[in-house]
């Protein structure tokens, strides 16, 4: 174990290196190139959102796509996984199929898929419009069936542990259709808290550190350390994301990552009891999911708003709270959050270990 733990901190270590190599080079050809961000006109029931433009009008233009750099940095280290197994000095590369096959096939098929959005909102696209919160929403919906029936039909999943609540529920049929809806509310809560530098990637980065020390304590390394690189570009990108952002990265790469985690939460749930420890795990993004989805239904059932303004951080940004202030919050009930879900599931495995 303590040979797979070095060559995990080896891998994530020089994926940092690279990070910090490359993202300058990289942000300065997007500055060239003019990719850059421009902020969204229209709320989640597809009006102007007005007061939103209006506080974060200085982030236009900001370089995007920080998909790309992933795939850069991913590619060079799986040929690097290669060429050290080429030479006997590690048993596997960081293509496996049991591992992780899944989690790279979703991560930079629909990384590649969502290029298209950033395409049509970088600046040399300005005439059109890009994809619409309608538009969005139908991708979401197909592609998570699409995972659903995958794990359901192809991997013969058809359970969910809900310790300790319960234990293992056979779901049958249902299994895909729960998934289904646990898959769409994931990319959503994700994809609403992320309005703020630094809160949805810092707590998401959290979020994959959890779900990487489950990986590494189920014996699945090489799944680990692809989640260590992961986490790695990650947290180089948020140093280049400090207020006031040098890039951005929208869609491509934020969808991309949220599949990412549904389909790795999918994978855990195969051998872990992991649902019910998420939800805590998550818990600051269902709270930003249910603020905006009680604004939604008060503007449409009574025609007015619940909120000045939702998701909760913007609300907390419409009161004067500062920005830093808001994140920083945030971070410090994520990390409560994770230690509370490790040692769940540490209780967890040292129960089960006893019977």
């Amino acid at each position: 174990m303590l040979i797979k733990l070095n060559y995990i901190i080896i891998f994530s270590l020089i994926a940092v290196l690279l990070s910090w190599i490359l993202y300058p080079v990289y942000i300065r050809i997007l500055k060239k190139l003019k990719v850059g961000k421009t902020i969204r006109e229209e709320t989640a029931t597809w009006e102007k959102s007005v007061i939103f433009t209006q506080l974060h009008k200085h982030k236009s233009w900001t370089p995007t796509m920080w998909w790309w750099m992933f795939l850069i940095i991913m590619l060079i280290m799986i040929w690097l996984s290669f060429a050290l197994k080429e030479y006997w000095l590690i048993k596997n590369t960081l293509l496996n199929q049991k591992e992780t096959y899944i989690i790279l096939f979703w991560f930079f098929s629909m990384g590649l898929i969502w290029l298209v959005d950033d395409f049509l909102n970088v600046k040399w696209h300005s005439a059109i419009k890009w994809l619409s919160a309608k538009t969005k929403l139908i991708g979401m919906c197909l592609f998570s069936a699409f995972i659903s029936r995958w794990f359901f039909s192809k991997l013969g999943i058809d359970y969910i542990n809900l310790w300790p609540i319960a234990g293992k529920v056979y779901l049958w049929l249902f299994y895909p259709i729960i998934t289904f809806f646990v898959t769409i509310s994931i990319v959503n809560a994700i994809n609403i808290t992320d309005g703020l530098d630094w809160l949805a990637w810092w707590l998401t980065s959290m979020v994959l550190f959890v779900l990487a020390i489950l990986t590494f304590l189920n014996q699945t390394y090489i799944a680990t350390t692809v989640l260590a690189i992961l986490i790695a570009v990650l947290i180089a990108f948020m140093f280049f994301n400090i207020n006031p952002a040098k890039i951005f990265m929208w869609d491509s790469g934020a969808f991309a990552l949220w599949w990412f985690l549904a389909s790795l939460l999918y994978l855990l749930n195969m051998r872990i009891w992991i649902f019910i420890p998420f939800i805590v795990l998550f818990w600051l993004f269902i709270i930003e999911v249910w603020s905006s989805a009680l604004q939604i239904f008060w503007k449409k059932r009574f025609k007015r708003k619940l909120f000045p303004m939702s998701p909760l951080h913007h609300l907390f940004e419409h009161k004067g709270i500062p920005e830093t202030t808001i994140v920083m919050k945030a971070w410090m009930i994520q990390w409560l959050l994770a230690a509370i879900t490790l040692i769940a599931i540490f209780y967890q495995i040292n129960t089960i270990g006893a019977q």
